[in-house]
């Protein structure tokens, strides 16, 4: 089944090849109709899939979703939404999540990214297993004084739009 992107968005992916291995370090949705002074979320998961500028996932179209649909009250006048994640191997199985899954410019696209970005959220739910990759990405938005920072209750790929769905968060 494809899962194509939400109508009115144009997405663009970084993607490298690493020894032979896929890599996503981050996919920019943008909404053109949205003023160029719009907001950017930045949203932060686990491990990226196959998404790219012509198709997305269930994750990504759901984050589309809920930051361009104006559901949220956060979420008013977005113009771009920046997925970056704690692992930039692109693998949509059996995911194991060891060091050389990162990628080697992961972190600092992370940091590229909340820096480009009014709103971030932690796109991974309650039952993130990877406690050393949660701590980087805690002491980069330590330095991201200002930013609105939310967490999702659990993985966008298993969401709903129940108004509980993002909670707000602090570090």
């Amino acid at each position: 089944m494809t899962i194509e992107h939400i109508k009115g968005v144009i997405a663009t992916p970084k993607f490298t090849v690493e020894k032979g291995r896929n890599f996503r370090y981050r996919l920019e949705v943008t909404k053109p109709d949205v003023p160029a002074f719009g907001k950017t979320v930045c949203v932060v998961m686990q491990n990226p899939s196959r998404a790219d500028e012509k198709v997305a996932d269930r994750s990504v179209k759901f984050m589309e979703q809920l930051v361009f649909g104006n559901t949220h009250p956060a979420f008013k006048q977005i113009r771009r939404l920046i997925v970056v994640n704690q692992f930039a191997l692109v693998q949509t199985s059996e995911f194991q999540g060891n060091n050389e899954d990162i990628g080697k410019d992961n972190n600092k696209e992370i940091e590229n990214a909340l820096l480009e970005s009014d709103i971030v959220i932690l796109g991974w739910g309650s039952s993130n297993r990877f406690d050393l990759r949660k701590c980087v990405v805690f002491n980069l938005l330590k330095e991201m004084l200002g930013k609105k920072i939310y967490k999702t209750k659990v993985h966008p790929s298993r969401a709903s739009y129940r108004e509980d769905f993002i909670q707000t968060f602090s570090l």
